[in-house]
């Protein structure tokens, strides 16, 4: 029997924020930016996976529905939530790009393949970055 006192909050290492290069195109000083990433915990992303959640009508089932989660809207709203600077919620920020929210900056702020990229690096922070094939395998052991 494991010792109950390694799961203790207090004994549990913290994720760190981590810094990165997201694109060469935000530069201080002559030097590109590295933006700052931080791991959500699980009641954030249950609120944020509920949020992008609907009910949809099962086919050929009458009066029945499902839920869909609605996966780019999802994948947005995580980066914005993992992403600790710049602050997106930064009004003056929000106002420069033209956009009403945080996802509208992300999404103004970015070019499309450096937007793959944030959500590809948001997904490995939140530590999905295990494929099926590493999970059987740690199931194993």
């Amino acid at each position: 029997m494991s010792n109950l006192q390694a799961f203790m909050a207090q004994n549990v290492m913290k994720a760190e924020v981590e810094e990165h290069e997201v694109s060469p195109r935000f530069k201080e000083d002559g030097k590109t930016i590295k933006w700052h990433f931080g791991a959500i915990d699980g009641n954030k992303d249950a609120a944020i996976r509920k949020e992008c959640t609907r009910r949809v009508p099962v086919p050929m089932k009458k009066g029945m529905t499902m839920p869909e989660l609605d996966g780019n809207r999802y994948s947005l709203k995580l980066a914005v939530e993992t992403i600790v600077h710049p602050n997106l919620n930064n009004v003056e920020l929000q106002k420069s790009y033209g956009a009403m929210d945080a996802e509208g900056l992300l999404q103004k702020m970015l070019l499309p393949g450096e937007l793959t990229k944030v959500k590809e690096l948001v997904q490995t922070i939140n530590g999905f970055d295990l494929s099926m094939d590493e999970l059987v395998e740690e199931a194993k052991n």
